[in-house]
């Protein structure tokens, strides 16, 4: 079989875990694959191959003696050198609080023993595809900020001069962030409308919660990247005209730590309020969200600002699953709820904002509609 490359490179997958078994079967599907394979027999010689051999994808076994898979894969997060190496945890564990303990602990993905091979070839596909997409991200912008250096030191007896150079190169840098953002929402919605709509809705809740200026300005340009995980999500879950199943559904809701893996790790303002929003716009004020279940003021603000907008924006629209509903369908069922979606799920402060701007919202919508 043809070695599984990108640019010419061979992807690479380390396999943690303290049974001999385990570790060969794993090794020998993989490399059937196409993939370079190196094993570890234990978290601590884990966290020393991780380093040497800098794999693309590391599955990590979570009970195993000396170090567990928690501890380890948190040792490899908060080190630069492996902090962006996506972790599938791997267990026979499969209760709500072993996954809650996994995501604390980094991890990306999980896959429950005994492994299904179809399930592992789509999980790292997906996480291949979302770390090449995060390593773009990271490079442009390191690109991008070696440029604007460059330009200071040769125009700063110039400042005005300068001072549009700046302008023009952050123009183009939330361009490109725009752009990246429409790939991922092209594969679900399909419009650049919805991310326009989605920015001038939370930049006036925002507003209207009198959050600071430069809050504003930010979560105007970082709201429309609230669904770019759903770049790792098979198209057919996202394009599905029927009702998900259990299993899809619980794969399809993996886009918000998905996008938040993406957008970690950034210096930009813009891409660290993304990241927050990616990971808790799904987030419920009664704590019935994902993909923590956080409850309350627990879920940042930018998150509870970005749930009720989403909600307005896709019940107005339609989905391949879904007719479009009116503004005054939508605002009833928002504000009195219909099984599905209930007012206790938004934060109350923001709710009675959305009822006393609601006729802003369809302004809005109506100047960006489809």
């Amino acid at each position: 079989m043809r070695k599984r490359e990108r640019r010419g490179e061979i992807k690479k997958i380390l396999v943690v875990d303290d049974d001999e078994l385990n570790l060969r079967f794993m090794k020998s599907m993989l490399e059937a694959q196409g993939y370079d394979v190196a094993t570890a027999v234990n978290g601590i010689r884990g966290l020393e191959r991780a380093e040497t051999f800098q794999p693309d994808v590391i599955l990590l076994d979570i009970m195993m003696p000396e170090m567990d898979g928690y501890e380890a894969c948190m040792k490899l997060k908060s080190k630069e050198e492996t902090g962006k190496i996506p972790v599938i945890l791997v267990t026979a564990l499969d209760d709500r609080a072993s996954r809650l303990s996994g995501f604390k602990a980094g991890a990306d993905e999980f896959l429950t023993k005994p492994v299904d091979r179809v399930e592992l070839t789509l999980r790292l596909q997906n996480l291949l595809k979302v770390k090449e997409y995060g390593d773009f991200l990271r490079d442009y912008n390191k690109t991008l900020e070696s440029m604007v250096h460059q330009r200071t030191l040769q125009l700063e007896s110039a400042y005005k001069e300068v001072e549009n150079a700046n302008e023009k190169i952050k123009a183009g840098y939330l361009d490109t962030i725009y752009r990246l953002t429409m790939a991922a929402e092209f594969k679900d919605v399909g419009t650049a409308n919805h991310l326009r709509r989605i920015s001038f809705y939370t930049h006036m809740v925002a507003k209207e919660l009198k959050m600071p200026e430069s809050f504003v300005d930010t979560i105007f340009y970082a709201s429309p990247m609230h669904d770019i995980g759903k770049i790792g999500i098979p198209d057919a879950i996202l394009l599905k005209s029927g009702r998900l199943s259990t299993e899809e559904f619980e794969l399809a809701k993996t886009h918000t730590t998905i996008g938040a893996n993406i957008l970690h790790g950034s210096e930009s303002e813009i891409l660290q309020l993304g990241e927050a929003i990616a990971l808790n716009h799904h987030e419920k004020w009664d704590g019935s969200g994902y993909p923590r279940g956080l409850k309350g003021d627990r879920i940042p603000i930018e998150g509870r600002i970005v749930s009720i907008a989403d909600q307005y924006d896709a019940l107005r629209s339609m989905r391949a699953y879904k007719a479009a509903l009116s503004h005054s369908e939508t605002v009833k069922i928002i504000v009195e709820g219909d099984g599905r979606t209930q007012p206790e799920h938004f934060d109350p402060e923001i709710l009675e904002i959305f009822k006393k701007v609601e006729g802003e919202f369809h302004a809005i919508y109506e100047e960006h509609k489809d």
